[in-house]
């Protein structure tokens, strides 16, 4: 009975864990959506500006925005530091395998983020694109993926890789986050929303989409890594949920358990006490 009182004490402190680790995942997440509800606007004012610039300029040219034959692709992989997150990370490298399966040495080179995935690329021993641990903290800055963006687009640039794709859960809500891979270079042409209102730019409309293109891939992948934020907590928060109803379930039964076994035991004593005392009679 000493053991299953034991057992019952240890799942006890397991489920106070378990629970207390869901909640905080339930307010990192809320506050996650809250950084991405405030974040997408800023993205869309970059489509829009590229979009207007598109209509003023009828050769709408630039090597972010040009395809070519795909020799060497970059894929962007996001992951989380921790675990605990049940599927979450695994759906990425089953992905990630899978692709990379396809591809020869030469074809391909890998820019993990976050310290997860960082590992799962040197334990396979997958080309790298940088040594460099790139930490997917709650508190991420843009300034943190600056010089990996940077170095992406310079070697697209000089034509090093061909093609980048990022690889990350995309946030549905708080039972689903979906692996999803997205072209970010060459920069899809999807602006097409056309605007009444005329402007002149100032520089030259070339100048401009040489600052303006690299922004909105850093805005891009930013909001990517945002997104793979909230998919972290929520399924983190998931895992932890179930983690505490398992440990509850379990409590449940050994308390039964043990109940089973005290009564067993009471009853036994009572038997003997009875027992002695019939005996006593009898004399």
């Amino acid at each position: 009975m000493r053991n299953i009182k034991n057992k019952i004490n240890a799942t006890k402190k397991t489920s106070q864990i378990t629970n207390a680790m869901h909640m905080v995942s339930a307010s990192k997440l809320k506050r996650s959506e809250f950084h991405i509800k405030n974040y997408v606007p800023f993205v869309e004012k970059l489509e829009e500006l590229i979009s207007n610039l598109e209509n003023t300029k009828e050769d709408f040219t630039h090597p972010l925005l040009t395809s070519r034959e795909v020799k060497r692709t970059c894929y962007i992989v996001i992951t989380s530091d921790r675990g605990l997150a049940g599927p979450f990370n695994n759906n990425i490298f089953k992905k990630l395998t899978q692709i990379i399966s396809k591809h020869k040495s030469n074809e391909y080179v890998i820019a993990p983020i976050g310290g997860r995935g960082y590992n799962f690329v040197r334990k396979k021993k997958y080309n790298m694109l940088t040594n460099e641990l790139i930490l997917l903290r709650d508190d991420i800055k843009l300034e943190d993926l600056r010089n990996l963006i940077t170095k992406i687009i310079v070697m697209y640039l000089n034509e090093e890789i061909d093609k980048v794709i990022i690889i990350y859960n995309h946030f549905i809500n708080t039972l689903i986050q979906r692996v999803e891979t997205k072209v970010l270079l060459p920069i899809e042409n999807k602006f097409t929303e056309k605007s009444n209102e005329f402007y002149i730019y100032e520089g030259g409309i070339d100048s401009i989409l040489d600052t303006v293109l690299p922004l909105y891939i850093q805005g891009l992948i930013y909001g990517y890594v945002l997104d793979s934020k909230a998919s972290e907590h929520a399924a983190r928060m998931t895992a932890m949920k179930s983690a505490t109803d398992n440990a509850n379930e379990i409590i449940s039964e050994l308390e039964l358990l043990y109940n089973r076994a005290r009564q067993a035991e009471i009853t036994s004593e009572l038997t003997d006490i009875i027992g002695g005392a019939n005996a006593a009679n009898t004399n």
